[in-house]
């Protein structure tokens, strides 16, 4: 039987991790008593630098259930940084892992689902939202102008599909050979190239506590996805940059023209205007290119992405965050 481990992000989750932990303990022991998964499958939960009793409550779950480990990140680091470390932890220690939401609005009922296709062969299995009808419209709506916004970019995604995946052991080393800092993890997964997926289900109310992804973390999580895999917000200034040009040039003829016909209509409204226009592109131009420059100021450095605290297993032997063996905390 293949290890399956779930690897669950925390970040100020106390309301719901107990819950959350009862749950996906219940689906490893459904799924291990239909022989789909190993005995010693496990959930992993992340703690992303919470400040409330996250660390503590995994800790407790840990002392009291072999199938519950803890990872603690020095610091809040982010979702996207706490999923990638907790995937790289149970690199070694699981032959198949599934990612998913502490706050359960991602239905465990496919994990099974998931599981099967894995055993039919499939290295990346992403779990894809049928329906949008719990979403307000607002939401609705800004989440599909995503989406449509990426594949205009250029950027493969997954339509409707968040960070709820199955990823087969060596679709996650594989993956950890990209060692990027500006994280978008739903652009990085279809670049891997393995055989995939779907399954589909419909997404659930929170169970308790609140979105840890208001809509500024949301709009920052789409330009930075876009500006991590595509060039063609740069193209687009400079092509309007070109019919700006044209239209100068158009616009002097003109003034020629209205000069020797007698025709001139002097406007300071217009000229001022044009100016103000002008500017307005240049600095947006200036901008865009200087998030590009401190996307590389960032990368060069090669700093780490994140730093592993503690990490909390069963095992005799358990791998750190830089993938050698330590002892059992």
């Amino acid at each position: 039987m293949d290890r399956l481990a779930l690897v669950v992000p925390c970040y100020n989750e106390e309301a719901v991790l107990e819950i959350s932990a009862k749950e996906l303990k219940r689906v490893l022991s459904d799924l291990i008593s239909k022989n789909k998964i190993a005995k010693d499958s496990f959930v992993l939960f992340v703690n992303d630098g919470s400040k409330d009793r996250t660390w503590e409550l995994i800790e407790k779950e840990c002392g009291e259930s072999p199938m519950i480990c803890g990872l603690k990140l020095a610091g809040n680091v982010g979702h996207q940084f706490a999923l990638t470390a907790g995937l790289l932890a149970a690199k070694d220690m699981s032959d198949v892992t599934i990612s998913i939401d502490a706050d359960l609005q991602d239905d465990t009922a496919v994990i099974e689902e998931m599981i099967d296709k894995f055993h039919e062969g499939k290295d990346i299995v992403y779990g894809v939202r049928n329906d949008r009808k719990h979403d307000s419209l607002f939401k609705r709506t800004t989440a599909q102008g995503f989406y449509k916004v990426m594949a205009a970019m250029g950027v493969k995604t997954v339509y409707n599909h968040a960070d709820f995946r199955l990823m087969s052991k060596r679709a996650v080393e594989q993956f950890s050979k990209y060692e990027e800092t500006n994280l978008f993890l739903r652009g990085m997964m279809p670049l891997i190239g393995y055989e995939t997926d779907n399954v589909y289900y419909e997404r659930k109310e929170r169970v308790a506590g609140e979105s840890k992804y208001p809509l500024k973390k949301m709009l920052a999580l789409a330009w930075n996805g876009i500006t991590s895999f595509s060039v063609k917000p740069i193209s687009l200034i400079t092509a309007l940059g070109f019919v700006i040009m044209i239209l100068s040039i158009c616009a002097a003829i003109y003034a020629f023209a209205s000069y020797f016909l007698g025709t001139v209509e002097p406007g300071w409204t217009s000229l001022i205007l044009s100016i103000w226009f002008l500017g307005g592109l240049q600095l947006i131009a200036i901008g865009l290119i200087g998030q590009y420059i401190g996307k590389i100021y960032i990368e060069v450095k090669h700093r780490p992405r994140y730093n592993v605290e503690k990490l909390l297993t069963h095992d005799e032997k358990q791998p750190d965050h830089d993938g050698e063996q330590s002892e059992n905390q």
